[in-house]
């Protein structure tokens, strides 16, 4: 049975830093192309950062320079690493395989002083 399962979300101000994890089972995200999503209130789904099978990441042009996803394959966790975070970060942010399509449950990032 597949699972993704986020943590990490929480208030914090702006130019704070999060670190959100993804927790895979049932599946390798070694060999899996993996990705972050975020949907803000009343906006579409959006994408975050991905990073493919060999490792290439890609970034949405709103977030380069201050998110970093990577892949622990040891603990099958994919991570986003975000720093100067800013009021428009806010959002629910999503785990997704995308060799599947498959989809965690969210968790809530607010940045707000």
């Amino acid at each position: 049975q597949v699972q993704l399962v986020e943590s990490g979300g929480d208030l914090v101000q702006p130019g704070g830093s999060l670190r959100l994890s993804c927790a895979a089972s049932g599946i390798n995200v070694r060999v899996h192309a993996m990705a972050w999503y975020r949907q803000a209130p009343g906006k579409e789904r959006e994408l975050v950062a991905r990073i493919s099978q060999l490792g290439a990441t890609g970034y949405a042009d709103s977030v380069k320079g201050r998110f970093t996803i990577a892949r622990d394959n040891a603990k099958s966790t994919v991570y986003l690493q975000m720093n100067s975070l800013k009021p428009e970060d806010t959002a629910v942010y999503y785990c997704n395989d995308l060799t599947i399509n498959y989809w965690g449950q969210g968790t809530q990032v607010t940045v707000s002083s």
